[in-house]
């Protein structure tokens, strides 16, 4: 399969999202104003209206630090409600240095303070977490979005990830449905003819990371729509990007 050309475009005018709002409807109002039809593409949402949306959200004043999250604040310097947030979304460290705290998460994923984020929060002292399980918020708002006549179309949840060998921040998957998220060339040959032992592409990584361009950290676009990019009939899932840690060099 060979694509020439993909045309993303960034949804105007989503309001901002409280626990138990329908995203599906806020975002499919925002596609038709517009006046995008969403079929035939992948829309890609950041991952903070999609937890804010599920009620994954934690007011810090409700949060009693343990004995651990004390210790680490004060020698982190850092809040120790968000440290004990932080502790609990925890499944291991992988690496505390220099006020970094690194860790995976019961989802697979490694990343800093185990995606606790306190930015774009739906207001002062309250920490957004990952989704419980992005991967089924994305076959949720998927189906939702083609009961309301949207489709086919593949939906990708992301968020800004760090990387062990480069500097900088890319927009991730964390969830996918209708999306494969790795293209995996093995066995067919290069346009030399020469045969591909190990390359697959991360394709769900690599929409969410193009979409990241439109959607910004202050421009309010948490949905870009990739019209053009391939769709799959399968919910998909993100499993096959989470590296085995016992062929993963930094863990």
């Amino acid at each position: 399969m060979t694509r020439d050309a993909l045309r993303l475009i960034a949804l105007h005018g989503v309001p901002a999202v409280r626990p138990g709002d329908d995203l599906a409807a806020l975002l499919r109002a925002a596609a038709q104003a517009s006046g995008i039809v969403l079929a035939g593409g992948v829309l890609v949402v950041c991952q903070k209206i999609v937890s804010k949306a599920e009620g994954r959200v934690v007011r810090l004043a409700d949060v009693e630090p343990s004995a651990e999250a004390l210790r680490i604040a004060e020698q982190d310097r850092k809040d120790p409600r968000h440290v004990e947030v932080v502790l609990r979304e925890t499944a291991r460290v992988v690496r505390h240095a220099h006020g970094v705290w690194i860790a995976e998460t019961r989802h697979g994923f490694v990343c800093a303070n185990a995606g606790v984020d306190l930015s774009n929060a739906p207001g002062e002292g309250v920490a957004v977490l990952l989704p419980e399980d992005p991967d089924a918020s994305a076959r949720r708002l998927r189906a939702a979005l083609v009961a309301g006549g949207a489709g086919p179309l593949g939906v990708i949840v992301s968020d800004t990830f760090g990387r062990p060998w480069r500097e900088g921040l890319v927009d991730v998957a964390l969830g996918c449905a209708g999306v494969a998220p790795l293209r995996d060339w093995r066995g067919q040959t290069d346009w030399a003819g020469r045969p591909l032992e190990v390359t697959a592409m991360a394709q769900a990584d690599q929409l969410a990371a193009a979409a990241g361009l439109l959607m910004g950290k202050d421009a309010g676009l948490p949905a870009v729509w990739i019209e053009g990019a391939p769709v799959t009939e399968a919910d998909g899932g993100i499993a096959p990007l989470l590296r085995d840690p016992k062929l993963d060099l930094f863990r």
